[in-house]
């Protein structure tokens, strides 16, 4: 079984792969923007007073699950005999099912949510604002399932469990018209869940902070610091998950893959695998 990871983020290849799963990496490019209008949108029109704002953890996982089932969507909308994804190898084009995970992350201090800064004046604004403090770090999680099959065998008329959600960019077309011994995939299951772990920041000198944006590591992170890089020396602890911290929850995975009864030592590269599996 193989794992395709929806999102370019370098720690959280990192973190599978430290956990035995090298992961496909297939970036959805979904507009989070978007998503976040059309969640806010959809709350604003809420009957219910009491939910009139998303809240940290709906944002975080409304941006999770659009990520995910964008590529998943496009791996079940073609033939992997016949699509351009370089990322899925000519010996990888089983019957064997896949698993797609999409994450993202936000960091939440006085009631803001904040994504990356992009930017060096912003960086600096924001680790301004967090010395001494502590905040909450929120990442939303969302697995989908796709089951391997037969290309003849898939019904493109059922209706699909990705229904209201589409990718930012429609999957390109096959160049040939599928054979029927063609492997082609279709979402079985999802699941989707947030976490959140509270972070306890150092103090630095404004020489340090300076010196932390300057080396580009916060400009495109989550609440503009790491732990597992020059950043962690600056953060006094964290409270919760650290794995979530660097964006992507080991623990809360297999919980959820276990929800999909997905084995996860199935997971594992082939030489860390039991035998028998």
């Amino acid at each position: 079984m193989h794992l395709v990871l929806a999102s370019r983020s370098p720690a959280r290849r990192a973190t599978l792969l430290s956990a035995g799963i090298t992961p496909i990496v297939m970036v959805s490019d979904v507009d989070e923007n978007e998503v976040l209008r059309r969640l806010k949108e959809a709350f604003s029109s809420s009957s219910d007073p009491a939910h009139e704002d998303p809240s940290p953890a709906d944002q975080v996982l409304a941006l999770a699950q659009a990520k995910c089932l964008a590529v998943a969507d496009r791996l079940a909308c073609v033939s992997l005999d016949n699509t351009a994804v370089d990322e899925v190898r000519a010996e990888d084009r089983t019957h064997e099912d896949l698993i797609v995970v999409g994450c993202d992350s936000m960091f939440e201090l006085d009631g803001v949510m904040y994504g990356k800064p992009h930017n060096r004046l912003t960086a600096i604004e924001r680790i301004r604002s967090m010395q001494g403090r502590s905040g909450t770090l929120w990442t939303g999680h969302c697995v989908a399932l796709l089951t391997a099959q037969s290309h003849n065998s898939i019904d493109e008329e059922s209706a699909s469990p990705l229904a209201g959600v589409k990718p930012s960019r429609a999957p390109e077309p096959a160049a040939n018209t599928p054979k029927s011994t063609d492997v082609a995939y279709q979402v079985a299951r999802t699941a989707g869940r947030s976490a959140s772990t509270t972070v306890y920041f150092g103090s630095m000198t404004d020489e340090e902070i300076k010196a932390y944006v300057d080396s580009g590591e916060p400009l495109e992170v989550a609440g503009s610091f790491t732990i597992d890089g020059l950043g962690g020396a600056f953060v006094r602890g964290v409270e919760g998950d650290p794995h979530s911290v660097v964006g992507i929850s080991l623990p809360l995975l297999r919980s959820m893959l276990a929800e999909l009864d997905v084995f996860w030592p199935d997971l594992w590269d082939q030489h860390n695998r039991p035998n028998g599996h």
